[in-house]
């Protein structure tokens, strides 16, 4: 029986210490995808600073994208799903960001920019992401576009205050620095659904593997959710199985337990 496989980059194929796929899972995927098996990215990530996959690209071993906390789903060059934030949302958080002077990143269908930049968003986005700099912007010049996905820089605590100003968007937060702002109904878990829906496959064939808060909905949407053993205990608890982290084989070791690669 082949499974459609849906995965995380950040701290589930991709390692947070050296930023690249380990080899264990590059090959542990492409016996997967060689058994028939389809492997489907499930990221917060815009597909514009994708940039730790090509061992897996080159292998041409992706099959679609979910991205930007499931606002945006592809599958080659066909958009299976869109749905930008609510235009009287983006105002009120870019008011409040700008009363508060909160750093903002802002995600449109093809760019990312930031608003506000300071040594936090350079130190999580430059050093721990890997990312390149980032072009920064103004509130003013965003409206221009549809907006996918906002990352404002403010704890749990202003998050409690400013979630309930914005009632048509969800909130989904993997590290304490910010949290990522998407229409509501966004989430990796409609992803999912989207995903099986084009593939035309049921979610009993459906396995999802993530460490962070916003690949939660994911882990318990799909028939099997799967842990990485870097995650938070918040995160396994909510998973079916929990496997070794991602630079200690964990994809390879989760992919062999569940006898979907010898």
């Amino acid at each position: 029986m082949s499974h459609v496989l849906f995965f995380d980059i950040d701290g589930t194929l991709v390692s947070f210490e050296t930023h690249k796929v380990p080899q264990s899972t590059v090959e542990a995927l492409q016996k997967a995808h060689d058994r028939g098996n389809k492997i489907i990215i499930s990221t917060g990530r815009p597909y514009c600073i994708i940039n730790n996959l090509q061992p897996l690209q080159d292998r041409n071993l992706i099959d679609g994208y979910i991205t930007m906390n499931g606002s945006y789903c592809f599958a080659g060059d066909k958009v299976l799903y869109k749905n930008p934030i609510p235009a009287a949302d983006v105002t009120t958080l870019g008011q409040i960001c700008t009363e508060r002077g909160y750093p903002c990143i802002i995600v449109t269908e093809k760019e990312l920019k930031v608003v506000n930049p300071d040594s936090q968003v350079r130190m999580i986005f430059n050093e721990y992401l890997n990312v390149d700099e980032i072009a920064e912007t103004t509130f003013e010049e965003a409206l221009n576009s549809e907006i996918y996905q906002m990352t404002p820089f403010f704890d749990a605590k202003a998050e409690a205050d400013i979630a309930p100003l914005m009632p048509g968007c969800e909130f989904n937060r993997w590290y304490p620095a910010f949290v990522d702002v998407t229409a509501k109904g966004n989430t990796k878990a409609h992803g999912v659904t989207v995903m099986l829906e084009s593939l035309g496959v049921p979610l009993s064939s459906s396995i999802a593997f993530g460490d962070g808060g916003n690949d939660v909905s994911m882990l318990k949407e799909a028939a099997i959710g799967i842990a990485m053993g870097n995650s938070a205990p918040d995160v396994q608890k909510e998973a079916d199985m929990v496997t070794d982290s991602v630079d200690n084989d964990g994809i390879l070791n989760a992919l062999k337990r569940l006898d979907i690669i010898d």
